[in-house]
Order: C-alpha cells, then structure tokens, then sequence
C-alpha cells in the first residue's frame, strides 16, 4: 500500500476518510508541489443536505485548512435527470423551479463549514454550461468518447440491471454530464481532482477520462466510504426519515431541529463507532479520539455525548440551543381560550412533532409530560391551570426533549 507524505492526503488517510484514489503516488506528489483544487458535486434534490453528506462536507473542509481550494459544484443542471447511483429506481423530475429553491437551501449550508469569501473557493452551478449545450454537439464532441460496454459495467447501470428494475435513457446519460462537469471545472479553473463517496467510482474515472481524450489533462479521483451502522443500514436513515442539516423553525420537511440532530448522535451511534464517527465528523485530535475509543461501560456513554455535541457545534453551532431548554412564549389569552394539546405540540407551535398524527402516538405512549404529570388524553386542552405562579410550563417529550412554554406579560 502506498505511503502519503502530503499532510491533507496523510491526514484524511488517518482519519478514515479515504476508499479508493485512482493514480495515489502522481496525486501524492502534486499535492506536494502545488494547491490544488478540487471539487464535490451535490445536486438540488431537496432544500438541504442531509447527514449523508456530512462526510463529503467536512472533507472540503479538510482540503480548505490544509490551504487548497475547494469547489462546491451544485447541480442545477444535473439534477433535471438524477443520479441512479445506488437507486433502485427513477427520481421523480424536479421542475426548474423546484430546483432553484433547493439550490439556495443548500448554499446555505456551506457557510458553517466552509470560509465561502477565502479565494480560491466557489459554488458553482453546473447549468451554466449543460444548460447551454447543443444536443447533437454534445453526442458528438463528448458522447463518442464514452463506451456504452464500460458504461454498463460501472455498479450504477449494472446494480440496476442485474435487479431488472428500469434505468431510462435519461438516468444513463448522468455519467456522461458528470464526467463533462469535470472536463469544464479544470478548463475553467484547473480544477484536477474530483471527490465524492464510494458510488460515484464509476462517474469519476468517466471524467478523467473524458479530459485525458478532450484536452490532454492529467485528472485524478477520490472516493470515501460508504457509511453504514454494523447492520448496514445506511447512516442517517431513520423511522422519521432524513437527518438534515438545516433547520428552519416551523418547517415539517426537510429540517432537523439542533436537540434532535443532537439526540439522534447521542442515541444512534453504536458504541463500536464511536471512534470511526469521531475521526469523520469531529476536529477533536487523534490522541483525544484514542482516549475515548478505550473506555467502556458507562463511560462510552459519556464519549457518546461528546461525539454527538462536537458534531452538533460544527453543523448548527455553539449558541444552536440544542443543549438548553427552550423557551416558548404563548400569549394568556390563548391560553385562556384553550389550547389542543395535540396542535401546541407540533409544527404550528413547539415543533417538538412533525403532525397531530405523530403527537397522537406519542400521548399513546406516555411520552408527552406537562411539568412531570404524563398526559394519556388525546383530546387534552391546555389551559392556564397547566402553568406554575411563574407563568411556566415544562412540556417534555421522553427523558431529553424539554421545552419551557412561558405566559407573555
């Protein structure tokens, strides 16, 4: 196995982030001699990222304090036809506009892990070039440089067929766009290295082949791997769907409350990975990490709280209000009209649900408390008798969620 002497490469080796690198003494040693940019795509399928990204994230990151550039490519083009890695079906077509909102919640997000105004690191939208292409130029400049038989051999097409489940014509063509993303990234700023996790293998040796036939570049891949529990579930999926990375007060969809991303770190990860987790998604030092990968019984526990609260400040922040209680203020005279408990525990009040439905089986299930007293009525009605001589009330949901709901003066 080869040996790195380039601190980013040597660095993300240690820290569990590497799976396969296509020329690892060339990349090596160009990392030795020069910056180099480098770039990720994500496409727009959702208005935030979720915690699946999270490794690719936090590798820009790596690349941009060891002092290269990062490129976040996102995919305003490439996301009006889906990337059918690892699918076992087609994603349903987002229209443009779909699209464009998504794009801006996802830039969002790079602002908390990425310094976006430090030069030589850019979002770009890759239809500003496939928007732009001629059909029938691009079959013949570009498609004549791609073999169908080694198309179908790369796990994205193969996985699907060998399932005989459908890949459109549209889905197949996914290879082909990505791998000419890569060709403009390095003619428009010399970009030389693309990354990304393990499923996009077969898209990135697509593209550096593509610019090694177009122009001669001398391009290199990078891939991560796939993250799954011990049982192989794959990381951040749970019974309530996604973890994402964003959070917007109110939203159902596609937002994570910092208690929540909090909890699910703290209640998820198994006590084997705490390390593995620790390495990806923290800045706490190898020697820290060794420390805590060697404790046991209950004192994993506390390693478990660690991890999850390192990785909480760096996605949401210090001052996120995952770790304190929150304070609501509800006015007294709707408390004095009545409030359905089930409505005042979702996203129309507290948010500590998604919908009347979920608080439903919560109350079913003796998790809902108002100052300690379990509620079991699902018609309850809160009322100003619930409140303390303070005007206070603790609504709990299970042993960790809590939330002070406070009378206005």
């Amino acid at each position: 196995m080869y040996k790195y002497k380039s601190e980013f490469l040597k660095f993300i080796e240690d820290r569990g982030f590497l799976n396969q690198v296509s020329d690892p003494e060339n990349l090596d040693k160009t990392f030795l001699n020069k910056n180099v940019t480098a770039y990720i795509g994500f496409d727009c399928t959702a208005p935030s990222l979720h915690i699946g990204s999270l490794i690719q994230i936090m590798l820009l990151r790596h690349l941009q304090n060891f002092g290269h550039n990062p490129i976040i490519l996102v995919g305003g083009g490439t996301s009006k036809v889906g990337d059918p890695s690892l699918k076992d079906k087609s994603r349903s077509l987002l229209s443009e506009e779909d699209i464009n909102e998504n794009l801006k919640g996802i830039k969002k997000t790079f602002g908390r892990f990425i310094d976006l105004k430090k030069e030589g690191t850019k979002i770009v939208n890759n239809n500003d070039w496939l928007g732009e292409l001629n059909y029938i130029d691009f079959l013949r400049n570009v498609g004549t440089n791609f073999s169908v038989n080694r198309m179908l051999s790369f796990d994205s097409v193969k996985l699907r067929l060998e399932r005989e489940q459908p890949l459109s014509f549209l889905e197949f063509n996914y290879m082909v766009m990505q791998g000419y993303d890569f060709y403009e990234l390095n003619k428009r700023y010399d970009c030389i290295l693309q990354m990304g996790g393990s499923d996009q293998w077969g898209n990135i040796v697509c593209g550096i082949d593509l610019g090694r036939r177009l122009s001669g570049a001398s391009l290199f891949g990078l891939t991560t791997p796939l993250l799954t529990t011990s049982s192989g579930q794959k990381m951040g999926k749970t019974e309530n769907g996604a973890i994402w990375l964003n959070y917007e007060k109110g939203k159902k969809d596609f937002s994570t409350h910092p208690r929540d991303f909090w909890n699910y770190w703290r209640d998820k990860t198994e006590s084997e990975l705490v390390g593995k987790w620790m390495k990806l998604f923290t800045d706490l030092s190898l020697e820290e990490i060794k420390h805590y990968e060697s404790l046991e019984g209950e004192d994993i526990e506390k390693a478990k709280e660690v991890l999850a609260t390192k990785i909480t400040e760096i996605v949401h922040g210090k001052d996120s209000g995952w770790n304190s209680n929150e304070i609501y203020n509800v006015s007294r005279e709707l408390v004095e009209k009545g409030i359905g408990l089930l409505s005042f525990l979702s996203t129309e009040f507290l948010d500590l649900t998604k919908s009347n439905s979920e608080s439903r089986r919560f109350i079913r299930s003796k998790a809902i408390r108002l100052n300690e007293l379990v509620i079991t009525d699902e018609k309850y009605i809160l009322k100003l008798s619930d409140f303390n001589k303070d005007g206070d009330l603790i609504v709990s949901l299970g042993k960790k969620k809590k939330i002070i709901v406070r009378i206005e003066n």
